[in-house]
């Protein structure tokens, strides 16, 4: 098991230091066979590249292959009750994708990280609850229901028992001691904007928090954090990119001082979150909004801190390859000063790592192309490729090398402010694809 010790994460009894990427859509994926040989893809070229942690999502709620059907069911159910024409071979499909996933990333030596649910309508989320309540005849008015209401609240812990608690038809290893899984996380970049003081996020936090560690007190706890800060800390309001994400639910410091969570998580995305700043200023951000954090985890909060998704899209041609280069660059280094100083333990996770055959899926910050991670730079190739790219950044920029090269970070000259996008609501980067 990967362990917390202070500020630090121990495994086997040595440092561990979280040297990853995303790839959300492992489940679906394995939930069809004629798509599973890309999960096996997707592990075995990151474990190849030197990577170490991958985070994914354990949720499908409602809509086709869910891996929860309904309140209380799952897809076990849909395997034993609803053959239709071709229903029950994807069904049969579902009933172990998620065992496989574990079981391949077992194989591999990756550790997973494991989000329970998510803020965002993909793949279900807090929406697909509400409905679920609606459908039951609950009076609720907002998905911020999901936090609040104990009949929801109810579907979600039920749901977390089955993951958590699941035999691997696979391993024959319950989830919960499983040592593959990192982490589990309460839900991905959770916000409740109709209650501004946090105090309703807050407490489903602490509910759930108990909940998890009730029933696995053996792994670690995170909550899904984009790192905003909130009320408790109207010191640290101007470190958010905007003014709306003071008032948007979540609160880092007060949060994470929850008992049960064990490592700190946040999330950098300047490209959305400033959209309207100079590509100086974006720099400028990241090294405030990382460092402020960093410091936050190390001295206010003892423990480690996770960068669980960062990256910058290329899609619409805004941000070219190079600020993309630079962006990653920046990232990793800030981080890598700070381990390789004591200050902190944790790591990186890049958003989002493809295999071939997955290119479809491109929300325009993936790297397709896993050996890239270990080739260095190619002198003067300037092709338009996210493989390319990200694979150069890794390559520079990882554990290995990172720690040999000094950090030399210099604040960029001019004000250390950068344009807040007043009175709106911060874009979110949900940028996840449906698989099917």
């Amino acid at each position: 098991m990967v362990e917390r010790c202070g500020t630090q994460l121990w495994a086997s009894g040595r440092p561990f230091m979280i040297h990853g990427f995303n790839t959300y859509w492992l489940m679906s994926f394995a939930a069809d066979e004629a798509t599973r040989p890309r999960v096996t893809a997707a592990i075995a070229e990151a474990a190849g590249a030197g990577l170490n942690v991958c985070r994914t999502w354990t949720f499908s709620d409602g809509g086709y292959r869910a891996l929860q059907t309904a309140p209380f069911h799952y897809n076990e159910e849909v395997f034993q009750v609803s053959y239709r024409g071709g229903t029950l071979a994807c069904a049969r499909a579902a009933l172990q994708a998620l065992d496989f996933v574990i079981s391949e990333a077992r194989r591999h030596n990756m550790r997973l990280i494991l989000s329970l649910c998510n803020n965002w309508e993909d793949y279900g989320g807090k929406a697909q609850y509400v409905r679920w309540g609606k459908e039951a005849g609950l009076d609720l008015t907002s998905d911020d229901d999901f936090f609040s209401d104990p009949t929801i609240k109810s579907y979600y812990k039920a749901f977390v028992e089955a993951v958590v608690t699941r035999i691997n038809t696979i391993t024959d290893e319950a989830y919960k001691d499983d040592p593959t899984i990192l982490a589990w996380e309460l839900i991905n970049e959770p916000r409740c904007p109709s209650d501004p003081s946090g105090d309703t996020l807050q407490a489903w936090i602490e509910e759930m928090a108990s909940y998890v560690k009730s029933i696995d007190p053996v792994h670690l706890l995170e909550i899904g954090f984009e790192g905003f800060y909130g009320p408790s800390t109207p010191e640290l309001l101007p470190v958010n990119p905007d003014e709306y994400s003071g008032h948007a639910g979540p609160d880092f410091t007060r949060s994470h001082q929850v008992p049960g969570i064990d490592l700190a998580s946040i999330h950098v995305y300047s490209d959305s979150w400033l959209p309207h700043s100079l590509k100086e200023n974006h720099f400028q951000f990241v090294n405030i909004w990382m460092q402020q954090h960093i410091d936050d985890a190390a001295n206010l909060l003892g423990m480690p801190i996770m960068i669980g998704e960062f990256g910058i899209s290329v899609k619409d041609g805004k941000f070219g390859n190079e600020f993309r280069e630079a962006f990653m660059k920046t990232v990793y280094i800030i981080f890598l000063s700070s381990w390789k100083g004591g200050v902190i333990g944790g790591g990186c996770l890049l958003w989002q790592l493809f295999p071939e055959g997955a290119e479809h899926m491109d929300d325009g910050y993936a790297a397709t192309d896993a050996s890239a991670l270990k080739r260095g730079p190619i002198p003067g190739q300037t092709k338009n490729r996210v493989n390319t790219t990200s694979g150069k950044v890794y390559a520079r920029y990882s554990v290995a090398r990172a720690l040999k090269e000094p950090a030399k970070l210099e604040p960029t000259p001019g004000s250390m402010s950068f344009p807040m996008n007043k009175n709106k609501v911060l874009p979110c980067h949900a940028h996840t694809i449906s698989a099917f």
